[in-house]
This record gives structure tokens, sequence and C-alpha cells, in this order.
């Protein structure tokens, strides 16, 4: 009996109960909340179910949890039942009943932890989108790590996914990266608004060996040269260090293209005819004020040129016109303001603003020996996602960033992140799966296979406590799906590993010398796979490798 089973027995007894006593059944939640008690000793779950109806039927909470206790008890897959406090019921739940997880996980394998609550959602993911005038920052591969795992666990819940790339190709930075590049060809230092980094030296004399003439070319075509090519070097290098850490894009859309296929007047054209745009001081504004926000902005500059947030009125409109139900942008901590923004656009466009989302990451530092590692030697003035890779590996950096909840800013230990300890979440929760597969390959050498057909013989606490945590995954993934929040499915894994090493070092799964193999070796093993399949699977969503050997 897993936890959804748990609940829609409680919700049919308590809806029984209340007819029985003339009570108003229609005040039932759509959903009752099932918990496990943080002390075993008060049974497997528990419910404040009574405590939630108590008031709106006009019963006695505790009255009503003891009703709902004798109702119960004679329910099958329940053991015991009690009222605690002012009106908690706590349950008790038959070893037969609790063991059925294991089945479910082994007949579902890959997709166990998955539902249809998201289907028919067709997500559009924006996150990353860093300039191509430098490599991604730290804080910009926190939303690589954080957004591939956001889109992989909405998919586990039925949604169309698609990762999407804003490529900023259009404005002054890229201006200031191409002259930056020319003075580098140059000799030169660096303007004073410019880039500075040994990859900008790399970038150039590779734009001389594509264009070896770039430097006797006139000045506006010599910076368009280097414009050119140079960008597209930095995006090469974007997209590949991106691969190489396991985060891919589905969608590359350019920031320039919104300007020059005409979508940006579109988008205007639609303002001005629901009545969102005027005319003040010699440029074009939008009532964002109207919709939310903190003050009107400017669309069109005095100048005739397009001010910044006409893109991403553009960029909206051409999101919600290929079929997205829901844009979710991943910005970073200096973008707070973009949430009004972005709201008010999509409420101007006559949208509804709850088709925007906008999530902000805060700071990730690197500590090393207890001191901030404050420089990056390529990049010159950040920390890149290739230096971080480099000090701690791509599986370490993924979990290490997804941990946490993105609202917090982190600090990463470089000595922990890359040390084979138990005090390493990651190598903590892959030496189970390790483990977890070492025992499979133990097994089979044995002769001896996972078997459901006894699993009523797992009656040790400890084998319960696993189950129990089993029965737990399809509903993280879902709260951590609603709530848009992948650290859960980390702290999740890192639990169930713990009371998998607890399991093991109380219950001995395989037969020991010339020992017979019984049925409680076979049963205790499919519940060692099925622990080895959830782990797999949550790490997984996270993008982390699940290694057979360590």
């Amino acid at each position: 009996m897993t936890p959804a089973d748990l609940a829609e027995l409680l919700k049919t007894t308590a809806a029984a109960v209340l007819a029985e006593r003339g009570l108003d059944a229609a005040a039932l939640p759509d959903v009752v909340t099932v918990e496990r008690p943080r002390n075993p000793e008060h049974g497997d779950y528990a419910t404040n179910l009574a405590l939630q109806l108590g008031k709106k039927v006009g019963a006695n909470p505790r009255e009503l949890a003891g009703w709902l206790v004798a109702a119960l008890t004679a329910a099958d897959g329940i053991a015991g039942a009690d009222v605690a406090g002012p009106g908690f019921v706590n349950l008790r739940i038959e070893t037969s009943a609790q063991a059925v997880v294991v089945g479910y996980v082994l007949a579902a394998g890959a997709t166990y932890g998955g539902s249809a609550e998201l289907a028919g959602r067709n997500v559009n993911l924006e996150f990353v989108s860093a300039n191509p005038t430098g490599p991604i920052h730290i804080g910009g591969t926190r939303w690589a790590a954080v957004g591939d795992a956001l889109g992989r666990l909405l998919a586990t819940q039925g949604a169309a996914v698609v990762r999407e790339y804003y490529f900023n190709d259009h404005g002054a930075q890229i201006d200031r990266f191409a002259r930056s590049l020319v003075a580098a060809a140059k000799g030169e230092p660096a303007p004073e608004d410019g880039y500075a980094g040994d990859y900008i030296a790399d970038i150039a004399a590779k734009v001389l060996e594509q264009a070896p003439d770039a430097m006797a070319l006139p000045a506006a075509e010599q910076q368009e040269t280097f414009r050119s090519i140079g960008v597209d070097l930095m995006f090469a290098h974007i997209k590949s260090s991106l691969h190489e850490f396991g985060t891919d894009f589905d969608v590359f859309t350019h920031e320039d293209s919104m300007h020059t296929s005409g979508r940006v007047d579109q988008a205007i054209a639609k303002l001005r005819e629901t009545g969102a745009i005027y005319e003040k001081d010699g440029a074009t504004w939008l009532r964002t004020t109207e919709f939310g926000d903190d003050k009107d902005r400017v669309v069109i500059k005095s100048d005739g040129n397009p001010a910044y947030v006409a893109g991403d009125l553009a960029y909206f409109l051409d999101k919600r016109q290929r079929g997205f139900d829901l844009c979710i942008y991943m910005l970073g901590a200096d973008h707070h303001g973009y949430i009004a923004r972005l709201k008010a656009a999509a409420a101007a466009l006559g949208d509804d603003p709850d088709t925007v989302e906008v999530m902000i990451g805060q700071m990730v530092n690197l500590v090393r020996d207890g001191q901030l590692v404050k420089m990056s030697k390529r990049a010159g003035t950040v920390i890149t996602l290739d230096d971080l890779v480099d000090a701690i590996g791509v599986d370490a950096a993924r979990y290490s960033l997804i941990r946490s909840s993105v609202d917090t800013p982190i600090d990463i230990d470089l000595a922990l992140w890359s040390s084979a300890s138990s005090e390493n979440p990651v190598y903590y929760v892959q030496y189970a799966h390790a483990r977890l597969s070492a025992l499979a390959r133990s097994a089979a050498d044995l002769g001896l296979a996972a078997d459901t057909s006894h699993l009523d013989l797992l009656v040790h606490d400890r084998e319960g406590t696993l189950m129990r945590s089993l029965g737990e995954f399809p509903r993280v993934l879902k709260t951590a799906a609603s709530l848009r929040e992948p650290h859960r499915v980390c702290r999740y894994l890192e639990d169930l590993a713990g009371d998998y090493h607890r399991f093991y070092d109380s219950c001995r799964v395989l037969p020991m010398g010339d020992e017979d193999a019984t049925e409680l070796n076979a049963a205790r093993l499919a519940l060692c796979e099925a622990t080895r399949q959830v782990i797999a699977n949550g790490l997984q969503i996270l993008g982390v490798t699940a290694p057979e050997r360590m």
C-alpha cells in the first residue's frame, strides 16, 4: 500500500463515515494528506484529516478521529489505528499490504514515480541563456543543472517540455565583445568597457585563422568580421561545455531574430490594438503599471531604437504562438524586476499572467580550504562551468548545484564534493547504488533471483522503513514538480540511501557459506532490486550517473 493508496482509502472511508452520521461528505478535501511520523513508534503513517473536517462538518475532531479509526481497523491492509492528540490518526499497515510497493517498482522499472499529473501541458523552459561574450559563469552553471533537472522532473509528470536557450546576440554587449577581440588581435589592452581573460586572446587568434585578412579590412568591416566569427566561436564553446555537463537544449532562439523577423513590430502592433501603448517624450511606452509592474516601460526609445523589453514582448508572443501554455523563465539573482515585468507584458498582450513563471536563482560561491575561490584564470573575472567541472567532476557539480533551493545562496566546498566519503552527498547516494549493483552480481553468481512471491516475510522494522521510503517516491516527484523544486529529489535520495544502508546492516540478504537460499533471501533481494531501481530513477532525473561499481 503506497501513500497514494492509503490516501484514497482514507478518503473513501471518511466519506462513508460522514454519510453514516448524516454529515456533509462534500466537505472532504480533494487531496487527503498522509505523512510518515518522525517517531516510528507512532505508526507507519499519520493523517490530520479529522482536524481538517471537524469544524466544517460540526463534529469534535477527536471524536471524528475515533469514528475513522473504528472504520479503518476493519479495512483490508490496515494492521491498526489509533487516535493521537486533538484528532490525529496514526496508522499501521499490514506487512503484505506494505510490501506491494516492491512489486509496483519492479513492474514499472524506469517509469516508477511518474504520473500523468501534467499530461497535456506544453511547457517552454528557458534557462541559462548566457550572453555569447564569455564562458558560462558559475551562476549560469547552477541554472544549467537545475533547469535540466526541472525539465526531466516535469516530464515524469506527463508534461511536454521544450528546453530553450535565448541567444542574446543583439545589443551593446556584442559590440563590446567585438571591440575586445579586435584589441586582442592587435596586442592591445581590452577596452575599458570590454571583456578580459585568456579566452578573448584565444578567440581572436581563431578568428584570424578563419579570416587571415581581417586586420587589413576597414574598421567597420573588421569589427563586423570579429563580431560574427567571434560570437559563433564563443557560442560553440558554450554549447560544448553544456553538452559535456549533460545539459542539451531543444531550441536555440536568437534575440536578433525578434527584430529582423518583424516579431517586435508585430508585438507592438498588438499592444496598440489593446490600448496598452502610449507616446511620451518622443518615446513609445507600455502601460505595465496597469498590470502590476512598478513603472511603465519604454518600448521604443526616443532615438527610434527598440528598448530591451521590446524583445521580451516579441519573445513571449512567439512562445505563445508556438503553442506553449506555460512559459518558465529561469533568471539570475539580479533579475527580480523581471517577475512583474514579464507577467505585466503577458497581461498587456491580453494573456493570462500565470502563463508566465519566473524563477530567480541566488549566487554560488566556491570554497577551497575555507576561502572563497575568487577568479578564473581562463575567464579573468568569474568562475566558470569548466572550472567547477575540472575541480569536482560533472556528477558532483550537478548534484551540488541542484541540492539546495534556488532561492538560497550556496557555498560549494571543493574538498567535500571531491571526496570519496559518506560526508559527500552525491558519493553517499551513488555508493548505495553501486553497493546494490554489487549485491545483484553476487546473487547472480549464487544462482539466486529476486522473487516477489513471499514479500509477506519482510517483517523487520528496517524492511518496513525501506518499503515505506520506496512508496514515497511518486509523491516526492509530484510535489517537487508542482513546486519547481528538484532539490527535493536529492534530499529524498539521501534519505533512501540511509534507509538502505541501515537495512543492509540489520538484515542479511544473501545466504552465508553453505547455507541454502531461502524464500526470505529471495524476497529481500527483490526489495534490494526495487531500491536500486528507485535510486537509479532519481539520479536520472538529476542527470547524475548511477554507477554499478565504485
